[in-house]
């Protein structure tokens, strides 16, 4: 997917209510939930046993951690929008609600997509609201539903 470029903060501001772009699809494989769980401490079986979870788990393989799925918001946001001003330093803010709506099973594809919620003025700078959820290739209920808060500092 192209990466949608937007000019600066007051184009961005006449966007409000549109989705704004899609990320790229990426495979979430067994050494990329291998890797988190490592890195998190998370092993439960239902991530990183794929023998187990052939014999004991209603998804019949192992599923991504939602925490995966929701950190890869910021990698699908770069390949997605492009925001162009000068700015010293962008910020992952916060989330006010996340939902992980459905599993991301092993092997799946997935990407993220962005509609714009809202443009603040804050101090310095502003805050943008992204209403941001991650697809599931061939899934009808998204994996992640998020609204998300990044602040742009001048």
């Amino acid at each position: 997917m192209p990466v949608r470029a937007i000019e600066n903060i007051d184009q961005l501001k006449t966007l409000i209510g549109q989705e704004l772009g899609s990320s790229d699809w990426i495979t979430v494989d067994q050494s990329m939930i291998d890797s988190f769980a490592g890195v998190t401490g998370d092993d439960q079986w239902i991530h990183v046993d794929p023998e187990r979870t052939k014999n004991e788990s209603i998804f019949g393989r192992t599923i991504a951690h939602g925490f995966l799925t929701l950190s890869l918001l910021s990698r699908f946001s770069r390949e997605a929008l492009r925001i162009g001003g000068a700015f010293r330093m962008r910020i992952n803010y916060g989330l006010n609600r996340v939902r992980f709506t459905a599993p991301v099973p092993e092997g799946s594809r997935i990407r993220g997509k962005f509609t714009l919620q809202a443009v603040e003025d804050i101090a310095r700078g502003y805050q943008i609201v992204w209403l941001a959820m991650v697809e599931v290739e061939g899934s009808a209920k998204p994996a992640l539903i998020a609204e998300w808060l990044v602040r742009f500092y001048r």
